[in-house]
């Protein structure tokens, strides 16, 4: 039996997720929990769970291996981006809708549609259905459910199991209804197109025609007998697809919803309550956004609230939301602090800065993290925290930092991690007070992260340094530095939790002295932090990334004549800017999947930081590497997955001849068949081993 090693356990277990409790979900009564969750650490078909929150007692919903006879799941290839877009590297059930009572669940197994009673009366049962499918929607009275196929259609049928038909069917090629384009899955944090009516009579359906969007084609060069994925990409500059939304009663009606498509064209949310319709809809600079209420006989919207911002609007989970009453719940950027706003009213101040929102009702819960020094006393903390519609009671859920939560009735699940334990822990309260649990399945980390958690320098850069385990200074003296930031946008890497520091610890055991740190540009701190870095990725996030070093280097041991380092994505692009701009500073690097020219990343994205590329390149070509080949004098190995189409392998090949045709020797590591998620478990494993490898070398270490 071969004896597992860590990077092998990282892949196995995909990050250590596989057998991890995900996607609750409570009944609006709170008569129970829902879940997902394998059956086991390396088994990453997920099943469907429910539990009683007072008695704790679990039961299997929904079993996809008895759904599908023990065979093996088919994807389409609609299904594969989906999850591509959401970084979903699960099996089984990986998404469910529930009705309006908490008490069936419809989901998508292998482009298939079934029903789980969740009561435990009937069992699971598959509908009839045209597919393959996405998305299946119910109606709030459970009397349907609403799906779209990969060929384009929304479409209905009852629970029952009659009636399946098609409200709305495209009308060429590239055209799609209910479903989110490519631009709102990858950079919105819109990952559906149709919306049911609270009284279920119709449904609000997004059509989007991908026609005026470019087409790229990603082969695979390892398999040339193979046609390439031809891929609609709206990189910056170009067009994006046109999304419009219509009005589909069961009844056979449409209507067309109108706005400023032309001065708004970015479909960003939807908030469909008793009280109102609500669009957000933001211009394709993002630095204007409307709030939009719909009459919903006539198709007419009507302007409730206008956002503007001289550098950008982030996009937040969860809002817009409408309280009972109607008042309008938002995220916003109000005296230099990110607050919680529920009508006229500013609920918080800036002591906290607010993340998303997780639910409304009498309250609202919300997480957020310390806005100040005062109430940020350590980097990387993150509560759950809940507050009146008055902006009194304001509460910190559980004692550890809750990185999430839902609710139902008197029924809230609470998600929360820490450094002194693995993974997440799941706790059921009911009226507050915990009854119950639910178990993790997932392996247990064969090395236990050790962060010791620091402000760096005058900006207080958060980061999280990583020693060997057993280190002792006198006896090993000063250790070589591996740098291991995300360092951009929506990525913050320095978290009070243990799981997402394993690597890094793995890293260090090799004998590195690891530093994680969280410049600006990353989420987490001040408005004005996380836009510092506006029309300017290179100056600010690399600046931080040395400076961060410097003033770290009078507490740790690390030897400054030795640093290397590492990223993936925007990571990659930071750490082979790094040795180009700074060989000074850093010695080696390790680039993954990097964006190298920003003319070539997407739109919504790339245009909110650098601004359009045709009004600005000057931007372009600063924040851009190739041009910059000719200064490589470091090592700098370039690893890029082939049929990777978010970041798409032209970024590294690109470089890579920049870099030839300057003289300049580098590495390249193509991996065949592998996109930007890396899922495959032997690429995983062996990316590690590599890496410390080529690292190693390159230092003399």
């Amino acid at each position: 039996m071969t004896t597992d090693t860590f990077p092998r356990q990282y892949a196995r277990t995909q990050r250590f997720t596989v057998g991890a409790p995900r996607s609750f979900a409570v009944a609006p009564d709170g008569s129970r929990v829902v879940f997902l969750r394998a059956k086991g650490g390396d088994d990453r078909a997920n099943l469907l769970w429910t539990m009683d929150p007072t008695t704790g007692a679990e039961r299997i919903a929904a079993d996809p291996v008895a759904l599908l006879g023990g065979g093996e799941e088919s994807l389409s290839a609609a299904e594969r981006a989906r999850r591509e877009r959401s970084r979903e590297g699960s099996a089984g059930i990986v998404g469910y809708t529930l009705d309006g009572a908490g008490a069936l669940a419809a989901f998508a197994l292998s482009g298939r549609l079934f029903l789980a009673d969740l009561t435990g009366e009937r069992p699971t049962r598959e509908l009839p259905a045209a597919g393959p499918l996405v998305d299946p929607r119910f109606s709030p009275d459970g009397s349907h459910v609403a799906y779209a196929t990969v060929e384009g259609e929304l479409r209905v049928t009852r629970t029952d199991g009659s009636g399946d038909r098609a409200l709305a069917t495209p009308e060429r090629a590239g055209v799609t209804w209910g479903q989110a384009e490519f631009i709102a899955q990858e950079e919105m944090d819109r990952d559906r197109g149709h919306w049911w009516a609270p009284a279920g009579d119709r449904l609000l359906a997004a059509r989007a025609d991908d026609a005026p969007v470019q087409r790229w084609w990603i082969a695979d060069p390892a398999n040339p007998g193979s046609v390439p994925a031809e891929v609609a990409y709206p990189a910056a500059g170009t067009a994006n697809a046109e999304v419009g939304l219509w009005l589909l009663g069961l009844d056979g009606s449409r209507t067309e919803l109108t706005w400023d498509r032309e001065a708004f064209p970015y479909l960003a949310r939807v908030h469909w309550s008793e009280q109102e319709l609500t669009l957000l809809v933001q211009a394709r600079d993002q630095r204007s956004q409307r709030y939009l209420t719909v009459d919903q006989t006539t198709g007419a919207t009507t302007t409730v609230l206008a956002e503007s911002d001289p550098v950008w609007l982030d996009l937040f989970s969860g809002v817009p939301a409408r309280t009972a009453d109607g008042l309008l719940v938002r995220i916003a950027d109000q005296d230099g602090a990110r607050v919680l706003v529920a009508g006229e009213r500013q609920l918080t101040d800036r002591r906290l800065h607010v993340r998303s929102v997780l639910s409304v009702g009498s309250t609202v819960l919300f997480t957020a993290s310390g806005g100040t020094e005062e109430t940020d006393p350590v980097p990387g903390w993150i509560g759950t925290f809940e507050i009146g519609l008055d902006g009194s009671g304001l509460t910190r859920l559980g004692a550890a930092g809750a990185v999430s939560a839902v609710r139902g009735g008197d029924v809230t699940v609470l998600v929360s991690a820490d450094p002194a334990w693995s993974g997440a822990r799941v706790e059921v309260l009911v009226d507050g007070e915990p009854l119950a649990t639910v178990a993790s399945y997932a392996e247990t980390p064969l090395i236990t992260a050790r962060p010791e958690f620091v402000f760096a320098g005058e900006r207080r850069i958060p980061t999280a340094v990583f020693l060997p385990t057993g280190y002792d200074r006198d006896r090993d003296g000063l250790l070589p530095v591996l740098m291991d930031p995300y360092g951009g946008p929506h990525g913050q890497r320095v978290v009070r939790s243990q799981n997402p520091h394993l690597t890094s610890q793995w890293f260090a055991d090799q004998g590195f002295a690891v530093i994680v740190a969280d410049g600006r540009g990353t989420p987490g701190r001040s408005p004005e932090w996380e836009k510092a870095i506006a029309f300017d990725f290179a100056g600010a996030t690399l600046e931080d990334q040395v400076d961060a070093l410097r003033a770290l280097a009078g507490q740790y041991p690390l030897d400054l004549e030795k640093v290397a380092i590492r990223g993936w994505s925007y990571g990659g692009y930071l750490a082979a800017l790094a040795v180009l701009r700074r060989p000074d500073v850093f010695h080696a690097a390790v680039s993954g999947a990097p964006v190298t020219d920003w003319r070539l990343y997407d739109t919504h994205y790339t245009e909110r930081y650098l601004g359009h590329p045709d009004q600005r390149p000057e931007v372009y070509d600063a924040n851009s590497l190739t041009a910059d080949a000719a200064k490589l004098e470091r090592p700098l190995m370039l690893v890029h997955g082939l049929a990777d189409d978010n970041v798409v392998a032209a970024h590294t090949l690109r470089l890579s001849s920049a870099l030839l045709a300057a003289g300049r020797p580098h590495t390249v590591l193509p991996l065949s068949g592998v996109t930007h998620m890396t899922p495959q478990e032997q690429v995983a494993e062996n990316l590690l081993l590599l890496q410390v490898s080529f690292l190693k070398e390159q230092l003399g270490s």
